[in-house]
């Protein structure tokens, strides 16, 4: 009786959790302004939502992969002799990783940046395919393919999935460093 029981809660429990992180909302007339991490549409208007295996697809082609995840650089205001351990970020290996671009507002020098490496993953080229992701469950990657939609970027993939479906499907990550504000 006791274990029915046991297993029935634990039924209940893994399937309310497995349904709540498959929750999908509508897809928003504009860019996601805040709760960046919570569940995300199942669409993007104008451009492609992949899956991991077509994501490892368009990777093998050579698909331009662009990681939008935030960045929390070392605080200016940090007294000297603080020790700071900057969090290691894991990138789809080839990746650019162009830090705090997904957010849905932007500064102007953010969206150059957004600008400027898109136009260096592609080679000034709008119409090579480029795959937008950040992790699982986060509108940074869903607000940044949207911009490089309306940048004129017509081959856009969304990978909802991100890291966390890339790493799950047992898919090599690199260690990533933030892309230089004013690489070339």
């Amino acid at each position: 009786m006791i274990r029915t029981f046991v297993v029935a809660i634990c039924f209940v429990t893994f399937t309310g959790l497995n349904a709540w992180s498959q929750t999908r909302v509508a897809e928003p007339p504009g860019y996601r302004l805040e709760d960046y991490r919570a569940p995300t549409p199942a669409t993007l208007a104008g451009a492609r939502v992949i899956t991991s295996v077509e994501a490892e697809d368009y990777w093998k082609k050579g698909a331009a992969f662009v990681d939008v995840l935030g960045h929390i650089p070392r605080p200016v205001n940090l007294p000297s002799g603080t020790i700071w351990r900057e969090k290691v970020r894991m990138d789809i290996s080839g990746s650019i990783w162009l830090p705090d671009t997904g957010y849905g507002a932007l500064a102007a020098e953010t969206e150059s940046y957004l600008r400027l490496g898109l136009e260096r993953v592609t080679q000034g080229d709008r119409a090579k395919l480029v795959v937008i992701y950040c992790r699982r469950d986060c509108w940074m990657s869903w607000n940044a393919a949207k911009r490089a939609l309306t940048m004129g970027y017509t081959n856009v993939a969304w990978y909802p999935e991100g890291t966390d479906g890339w790493e799950a499907a047992g898919l090599p990550l690199q260690e990533a460093k933030p892309a230089p504000m004013n690489a070339e």
